[in-house]
């Protein structure tokens, strides 16, 4: 196809502003589905974590046909933690969809991604959806939209860009509101991708050259590396030299070429300039890598990716019940997952450290490596986790730095007082407050390393009703220290099976973790203390049984609820002593040291 044919868009926005959405009513309309295909909603969110989280973690790619022209089209994920996904693709296209929420307007996320958008000079289709909810502000947001493009330095011409109202869960788009309103489609948005989106300047006649965004895996063909062809073109069986980020140069020869129809990736013999394509054959090729012809060596710049803001360490496991759940427990085994991970993610970056059997990982932020750790448990890993902590940086005299970060609360005026109280206690400022009907919009700057674990303090406090997102802001000088956990915890000094017995005796102490029947082993963490001390405890006490009847035997015993942790919240709950141990059946709690004395002894140590 003629690169005047092609029209390459990636859809951008804050999380949950509506980009899968779209991307499901302009495959519909465009004939992508069969007449009678049962399609789920969110169709692009194939992983499992997706569906079950409904966010985008991955960029992903499809193509339709509208008007004799194919347009590509790539779905970026929305949160701050994901920065890097979007950061990797937008080289891949020529234009932009802005999508924004009729009723929240531009949040910290749609700065970043707008920033990022403009940065790489692309175009912008600005699409503002949900336009049917009841409290839309449908009239003040495309000045919202303007005001931040001006903030952010936008040229003049993108002040003119066109704007597309959607309804996308019930199929609606329109160039004006009583368009959309009355329309039964989203043709008007295909239509304006058509008109509007300038093709890809490409030459199709120059030597070879291709950008690498993202690297796949096909069990038929092995390795796939997706970009855009920038010049020239490929086909099969042709040779070509990968130029790598140290500079040396591999050959190969492409085996097979695959592009997007649809959902679908249909193998193609030549593909031209402008057009994206998977190819087969570049086994050795990484992310931000550049293919050229042998005869004319002409690296792309690689993309430049913003740095990660907070590190974990993952260590092999060394747990008594290490190996019952999973079947990949080495740190060797360990080590080649997280370096294959460090090659497809961009945005994370995998370090040794002094011991063989632990790994300094760091990334966007805790949901992004809590992501990672969630995959790898259900691949069949055993690992340890150990608390999280921000990335801080010193300034050009020498000053403490750490990350600052952009914090947007949307709450009911009735709880706006008390996540006041707790952003004020993590060193929060609040720089904004505004009013949208029965909805308080607080604005807070932040230190990174506040935000740790507050998800959940807000969402108890606001009885689930707190809408809370976040973006990187800055590098700013360091705001002081922040109360750590105020209570202690109990942990285990018995292995062996948890006891109702034992349970109902510890139940004064404080909230449990563990139930009756689970299995727990020395130095486990089952339970939060009330006080702020760590003690010892027995769960696996059971009743002493004598011949005597009791007083009590037929007295019915209610226990309390266990308090049951995710990735993300366990490693948010742990101190510095202790660790999160994951395994693809259990997420269990417990002390670095498990041997009592031991950590004693270290304690004393570091008192001295």
């Amino acid at each position: 196809m003629h690169p005047s044919q092609i029209r390459n868009v990636a859809i951008i926005a804050h999380v949950d502003h509506g980009k899968t959405s779209l991307v499901d009513a302009l495959l519909r309309d465009a004939r992508v589905f069969r007449e009678n295909q049962a399609v789920t909603t969110c169709v692009m969110d194939r992983h499992d974590l997706e569906r079950e989280r409904g966010i985008t973690i991955f960029s992903k790619a499809c193509a339709v046909t509208w008007r004799d022209h194919r347009i590509n089209v790539i779905d970026t994920p929305g949160h701050a933690d994901f920065g890097g996904e979007v950061e990797r693709v937008l080289r891949m296209a020529d234009a932009a969809l802005l999508v924004v929420c009729a009723h929240d307007g531009p949040m910290p996320q749609t700065r970043f991604v707008l920033r990022k958008a403009l940065e790489h000079g692309l175009a912008l289709v600005i699409v503002v959806n949900k336009v049917d909810r009841k409290d839309a502000r449908t009239e003040e947001i495309h000045d919202e939209v303007m005001g931040l493009l001006i903030d952010l330095g936008a040229p003049e011409a993108l002040l003119d860009s066109p704007l597309v109202y959607c309804a996308a869960r019930d199929n609606k788009a329109g160039r004006t509101l009583e368009e959309c309103r009355a329309s039964t489609d989203v043709r008007a948005l295909l239509d304006v991708i058509v008109e509007h989106v300038p093709p890809p300047k490409a030459d199709l006649e120059g030597p070879l050259q291709m950008a690498i965004a993202q690297c796949d895996w096909d069990d038929y063909v092995g390795r796939l590396a997706l970009g855009r062809v920038a010049r020239g073109r490929l086909a099969v069986g042709q040779r070509t030299t990968t130029i790598r980020a140290d500079g040396k140069t591999v050959s190969a020869e492409i085996r097979k070429l695959f592009q997007y129809q649809g959902l679908e990736r249909q193998e193609v013999s030549e593909v031209g300039a402008g057009d994206l394509v998977f190819v087969a054959g570049l086994d050795e090729a990484e992310i931000g890598d550049t293919v050229c012809d042998p005869e004319h060596l002409d690296p792309l710049p690689r993309v430049r990716i913003e740095p990660p803001t907070v590190s974990m360490r993952f260590i092999a496991t060394d747990s008594p019940f290490r190996g019952r759940d999973g079947d990949k427990v080495t740190s060797r085994q360990l080590r080649e997952r997280l370096m294959r991970e460090a090659r497809a993610n961009v945005a994370l970056k995998v370090e040794e450290t002094d011991t063989a059997d632990a790994f300094e990982v760091k990334g966007r932020g805790i949901l992004h490596l809590g992501i990672l750790v969630e995959e790898m448990r259900r691949e069949g890993y055993e690992l340890a986790v150990a608390r999280p902590r921000v990335i801080e940086q010193r300034g050009p005299d020498g000053e403490r730095l750490e990350p600052i970060e952009d914090c947007v609360v949307d709450v009911a005026e009735q709880y706006a007082g008390k996540v006041i109280e707790i952003l004020g206690g993590r060193r929060g400022e609040m720089v904004g407050r505004s009013q949208r009907g029965d909805q308080a919009r607080l604005e807070f700057v932040i230190p990174s390393r506040g935000l740790i674990g507050i998800r959940s303090r807000i969402l108890t406090a606001t009885a689930g009703e707190a809408n809370f997102t976040h973006q990187l802001r800055e590098y700013g000088p360091w705001r002081g220290p922040i109360p750590d956990r105020q209570s202690g915890v109990l942990v285990s000094m018995e292995t062996g099976r948890v006891t109702a017995y034992a349970v109902e005796a510890l139940e004064a102490r404080g909230q449990l973790f563990v139930e009756p029947g689970d299995e727990v082993y020395v130095g486990q963490i089952v339970g939060e203390n009330r006080r702020p001390d760590d003690i010892e405890v027995n769960v696996c006490r059971k009743r002493a049984l004598t011949n005597i009847r009791s007083a009590t035997a037929e007295r019915k015993t209610v226990l309390q609820t266990a308090r049951k942790f995710g990735v993300e919240e366990a490693l948010a709950y742990i101190a510095d002593d202790e660790l999160v141990e994951v395994t693809p059946s259990h997420i269990r709690m417990r002390k670095r040291q498990l041997d009592f004395k031991t950590r004693k002894r270290l304690a004393r140590a570091e008192a001295e």
